[in-house]
C-alpha cells in the first residue's frame, strides 16, 4: 500500500503556482471570502485557505456576516464583487443558515468568479465536456492528486458512494470525459444502492464521499483497487477520520488516501488555481 500524500503534492502545486503568479501577473490576483456565521469548522477551513493565499501571492478580501445578515444583503454584495476589477474569485463558504437560499446566493456569483465551480453555468459546462468554466475543486483534486502520482482513470471501473452536488455527481462528469488521462466507466452509489457491497467490489478505483465516518470497510474494496477518502468526520473523542476505516483498507489495496492531509489540502491548492485561472481569463478569455 502507498499513501497519496495529498499534502506534500499540493505543497509542491501551490510552489509552482506561486511562482507563475510572480512571474506573469501584472496585479496580485483577488479572492473574496464571504463567511456567515460562527461555525468553528468553517471559520477554520477558511483561515486554512487564506493562508495559503497569502503563501502564492493572492490577495484575500474578506467579508464575515453574523447569522442573521439577510439575502439582500448579501446578494448586493455579490453584485459588486462581480464588477470589482481587484476580484477574480468569490467563496461563499457554506453551510449557510435555513434562512438563506443556497442556490439563489451560488447562482448571482459571476460563472466567471466562481473558484468553487458550483455556477449551474459551471455545473454545465463540465457536464457538456467544456472546458471553458471553473471545476469544483474536491474533484480537480482527486484527478491532480492521481496524475501527479502517476496514475490515471483510463479504462478504469470507479465507484463513487455519494451523489452530492460539491463531490459526487461533478467527479462523475469529470471522470467520464473524453479526455487523456480520464475516459473511465463511473458508477455513482449512494446509502439507498441496493447491494453496495458488491458494487464497491467491482471498483479499480473507489471513492468514499458519504460523509459517514468508517463506512467503508475491507470487506467492501476489491484487492489492489485505489481507494479515495473524501470524508471528513468528527468523532465524539475528537478525532478526525474518513469515510473509509483505514486501519483495515490500507494492506488490502494499492493506493489510498489518508485523513486529515488527503484530499483537504488538494481541495484548497484548487481552489487557488481556478483563482489564478480566472484572472488569467481575463486577460486572454477562452470561449
Amino acid at each position: 500500500m502507498k499513501l497519496l500524500d495529498g499534502r506534500s503534492t499540493s505543497h509542491i502545486l501551490l510552489q509552482q503556482l506561486h511562482q507563475e503568479i510572480k512571474t506573469k501577473a501584472t496585479r496580485p490576483p483577488g479572492l473574496a471570502f464571504i463567511c456567515v456565521g460562527n461555525d468553528p469548522a468553517s471559520r477554520s477551513y477558511v483561515q486554512a485557505k487564506k493562508k495559503r493565499c497569502h503563501e502564492v501571492g493572492i490577495s484575500s478580501f474578506d467579508y464575515e456576516f453574523d447569522s442573521s445578515v439577510t439575502q439582500h444583503t448579501l446578494l448586493e454584495l455579490l453584485q459588486k464583487l462581480n464588477v470589482d476589477p481587484q476580484v477574480d474569485g468569490i467563496l461563499v463558504q457554506l453551510p449557510l443558515p435555513p434562512h438563506i437560499d443556497r442556490e439563489s446566493i451560488l447562482s448571482s456569483i459571476d460563472p466567471l468568479k466562481d473558484v468553487d465551480g458550483f455556477h449551474p453555468v459551471n455545473m454545465g459546462k463540465l457536464l457538456l465536456g467544456e472546458q471553458s468554466g471553473l471545476i469544483p475543486c474536491t474533484p480537480s483534486g482527486i484527478v491532480e492528486l492521481l496524475f501527479r502520482h502517476d496514475l490515471t482513470f483510463d479504462a478504469k471501473e470507479v465507484v463513487i458512494v455519494g451523489r452530492s452536488n460539491i463531490v459526487g455527481k461533478p467527479l462523475a462528469a469529470l471522470l467520464m470525459q473524453n479526455r487523456p488521462g480520464l475516459n473511465a466507466t463511473v458508477t455513482v452509489a449512494h446509502s439507498r444502492t441496493p447491494h453496495l457491497k458488491h458494487v464497491c467490489q467491482k471498483a479499480d478505483i473507489l471513492v468514499a464521499a458519504i460523509g459517514h465516518a468508517h463506512f467503508i470497510t475491507k470487506d467492501m474494496v476489491k484487492e489492489h483497487a485505489i481507494v479515495i477518502d473524501v470524508g471528513i468526520n468528527r468523532l465524539k473523542e475528537g478525532a478526525i477520520v474518513g469515510d473509509v476505516h483505514f486501519a483495515s483498507v490500507a494492506p488490502h489495496c494499492s493506493y489510498i488516501t489518508p485523513v486529515p492531509g488527503g484530499i483537504g489540502p488538494m481541495t484548497i491548492a484548487m481552489l487557488l488555481k481556478n483563482t489564478w485561472l480566472s484572472y488569467l481569463r481575463k486577460i486572454k478569455p477562452v470561449h
